[in-house]
Order: C-alpha cells, then structure tokens, then sequence
C-alpha cells in the first residue's frame, strides 16, 4: 500500500533558494492497516436477526421494537447485509398495477378515493374488459413486468360470480404471457381463493395497513380479523400472500412495529410486503395529512428485511415522491420490488422509461421470472418433477 506522509517541519537549509525551501508531500511506502470489519450492534435478539440463515414466525412485538429502535446507520447496514444473503442486491422485480374497477366502494377506508362516502371527484366505473386488461398486461411486459397487479373497489365478491369468472379470464391470460399474476379484490371466502388458484392466480393482495390498535381510526367497516380470516383462505388456497401496510394514517412509530409483527406471526411469512407512504387525497379524512418523515419510511423497510429475510419489500404508492436517492437507499436497505408504469390505482406512479435509467445509472436490472418466488417454486417443482419421471413414476403420483 502506498500513502502519502506529510513531514511536520523541515530543517532551515542555505543550500535551497525560498522558492525550492518549501516542504512538499511525499509518496512512500507503508505496511497496509485496513479497519476491522464492522460487527452487529450488541445484543442478542439484533444478532439473530442479522445473523439470520432462515424465516422464524414466533417473533414478539418486543424483540422487534428491539430491531426497529436500533441506531439508524446501524439498522439499514444489518438489513443490507441480511438482503445479499438471502437476494441478489442488483434484481429488483418490476410490477404493474391496473385499476380494472374504479370507485363506487362501500367503505369507509380514510385514505382511499374509491369509498363512495367521500367527495374525491372519483367517477365509479364497471370492470374492463378482459381483451383491454390483457392489452395493457402485454404493454407492462414489453417494458420489463414481470408480475400484473389487477385492483377492484370492492369490500368483497359476494354475488359477484360474473365478475369472478371474467377476472379469472384475466388471470389466465396473464399467465400464459409468461407473468405472475396478482389481484385484490377485497374479503374473499375460502371457495372463491380455490377458484381463483385453480385459475392459475400467483398472488392476492390483502394489505393489514397498519397496526391492530391504530386499525379502527382508519377503517371502520371492515375489522382488523376480517382481513386476517380473507389471508388464512388465500393461503389455505395454496396462493402466495402479499400483504403491507401504509405509513402515514397518524400512526406512531410502535404501529409501524405492530404491523410488522402482525405479517411476521402469520403461520408463514408473506410473500411480498408492500409498503405505501400515504399520498393524501383530497375529499378523504385523510386528505390534509402531511407526509411522513423518509426516516420512518427506511426503519420500517430495513426492520422487515431482518424480520421477513425471504420476502419480496415492495415499494408501492408514494414512491413518485421520493427522489432517486431516498429509493436508493431503500433498494440498500432490502426494498426488492417496484410498481412501475402509468399509474397505481388512483394514484401517481413512476414510468418504466424513468426506472429504466435509474436502473441503468446504479447497476441495477429488472428481476427476471426465475428469480421470483414464484418462479424458483415453478423451477423446484419441474425438477421434482424430472426426478419423479426419472424413477418411473407416472405424473398422477408425482405430488401424493
């Protein structure tokens, strides 16, 4: 290693003119001293975590507020370290989410301009077509998605049975485009999650949004169990879960750890974990609220990268506010997904163009099929299915 020394002083000398009498630096060599690499904080539940090699469920609300409260710089170091572990830090997976039923809905939700008890200038609309969604599913995969998101303003698809037989046209057709396909469609029971298997439906939505105790100031006419009991069908169903939350309804910093403990506990990690930064509407209770602190934003999103280490941490709403930096440091810190395209359901969203040069400035890629959980479970289960064939068994026999 070579470094650069500076002398303190040097001895007056005749023999140099004032022009040549100045002391300069010299470059010499020196035995290398490189830093000690940097430990996890102490404290035992902080080194489980960052010293993670699988998911746990029996997390306590404790041990995660022990995570969420740990030095700032810390925390996203461990997240980051937890993140190269179990994910490749240069793939993130390119998501796009389509409004196919607009407004009209029968809750009370503070945050959302769909609920048809608020004046959002929101005009309700019927569901699209299945042709007009596959359309707009090809434009999201031309321009890098891998997974289509479809949304309906619906509490739940009780006598819906046209709608759910056109919506599992959809998510066939997305399917066979080589996407995951995933929907939110509000309380489902558990024989329309089997249907919507059978359809092939990668993932349902069905976001917690916060805390247990924060829950009932934001939304009234559905409960905080409701939600849990239409996750238990979806996962029941076979069907991945994706289930977050939205930061910025009032809440404070032990919600934040609330939800994180309500995804962490369920009998297996979700997977994917969005997570909203609140974009206030105008016409909703929430519509004056400010926006919440980026710091906030980054403790959650490192907090569940060490509690849910094999989950995909979506960034949905909201990001369009955040500059590229802040997104960066989210990426760093185990964010591992976007929603990209011409919209969120209501909402602002940032375009594939723009992702794509930011992708192209921090080497990043859009994560390809194989690499989504989805697609690693499709990959295990051809070569199990392989080995089976290779012993002699018939395909009937494979899974029994």
């Amino acid at each position: 290693m070579r470094v650069l020394l500076r002398p303190v002083g040097c001895p007056p000398s005749r023999a140099f003119t004032p022009r040549l009498s100045r002391c300069f630096s010299t470059v010499v060599d020196a035995p290398p001293n490189p830093a000690p690499p940097p430990k996890a904080p102490s404290g035992s539940v902080f080194q489980d975590a960052f010293g993670a090699v699988a998911p746990r469920t029996n997390w306590t609300r404790d041990e995660i507020s022990q995570v969420y409260n740990t030095p700032l710089i810390e925390l996203t170091f461990a997240a980051s370290t937890v993140h190269r572990r179990f994910h490749n830090p240069a793939a993130i997976q390119m998501c796009t989410l389509m409004n196919i039923k607009t407004g009209g809905c029968s809750e009370d939700c503070s945050y959302c301009a769909q609920s048809s008890r608020y004046d959002t200038g929101l005009k309700a609309t019927k569901l699209s077509s299945v042709d007009s969604v596959l359309e707009a599913a090809r434009i999201a995969k031309e321009n890098g998605s891998s997974r289509f998101c479809m949304g309906a303003a619906w509490r739940d698809m009780r006598g819906r049975k046209t709608n759910l037989k056109n919506i599992k046209e959809m998510v066939k057709g997305v399917r066979s485009l080589g996407m995951e396909a995933c929907v939110t469609l509000g309380m489902i029971d558990a024989e329309q999650a089997k249907e919507l298997k059978d359809a092939g439906l990668t993932a349902y939505n069905h976001n917690v949004d916060t805390s247990r105790e924060h829950y009932p100031t934001v939304i009234t006419t559905r409960s905080y169990d409701e939600r849990l009991a239409t996750i238990k069908n979806v996962q029941q169903a076979g069907i991945h879960v994706c289930t977050g939350g939205i930061l910025g309804l009032g809440e404070r910093p032990q919600d934040h750890v609330g939800l994180i403990h309500t995804v962490a506990t369920l009998p297996a990690h979700p997977e994917s974990f969005p997570v909203n930064a609140l974009v206030p509407i105008k016409g909703t209770p929430l519509g004056e609220s400010s926006a919440i602190a980026f710091d906030a934003v980054l403790r959650t999103i490192a907090t569940a990268r060490l509690v849910l280490p094999k989950t995909i941490i979506r960034l949905a709403a909201g990001r369009h506010t955040m500059r590229e930096e802040k997104q960066i440091l989210c990426f760093q810190a185990g964010a591992n997904a976007i929603f990209t395209g011409e919209k969120m359901l209501t909402t602002a969203c940032n375009g594939w163009e723009e992702d794509k040069a930011m992708f192209e400035r921090w080497g990043l890629r859009p994560m390809t099929q194989d690499e989504t959980v989805q697609g690693q479970q499709e990959t295990a289960g051809e070569k199990k299915l392989e080995m089976h064939f290779d012993e002699g068994t018939t395909p009937k026999n494979v899974y029994a």
